[in-house]
């Protein structure tokens, strides 16, 4: 055969319909997303708020403001939502939060590190 008439053949396969079973192989190829995390920070009584600002700071990078509105969400509330994303990087920030250690002002009154959970985000 001469390169065009290959050529052309290769064209009409390329240009050809996709069949059911071609369908279905790639609809299971498709890679399927996980839904988003949220970081929860729980409230406790010893860390002092300016620990807990001073980590959303460093962690996260907020401004001063959102850490404060955030640190007091969590003190009225018991618990409030930090940061959401990829869980991969939410199990990242929950490491990194819990490195931080516990208040080094407050360890001798039995400070631990701040309580950081994870939840698939509410759909």
């Amino acid at each position: 055969m001469g390169e065009i008439q290959m050529a052309k053949q290769d064209a009409a396969v390329a240009d050809a319909p996709a069949t059911q079973s071609d369908t279905k192989t790639d609809a299971r190829n498709q890679t399927k997303r996980q839904p988003p995390y949220v970081v929860i920070l729980h409230n406790d009584d010893i860390n002092t708020f300016d620990f807990v600002i001073e980590t959303l700071r460093k962690v996260f990078g907020y401004e001063l403001e959102k850490c404060l509105q955030l640190t007091i969400n969590v003190h009225k509330q018991g618990r409030s939502a930090i940061w959401s994303g990829a869980l991969e990087v939410a199990e990242l920030k929950v490491d990194q939060i819990r490195s931080r250690g516990a208040d080094p002002q407050m360890k001798s009154k039995g400070a631990l590190p701040l309580r950081v959970t994870l939840e698939p985000l509410p759909q």
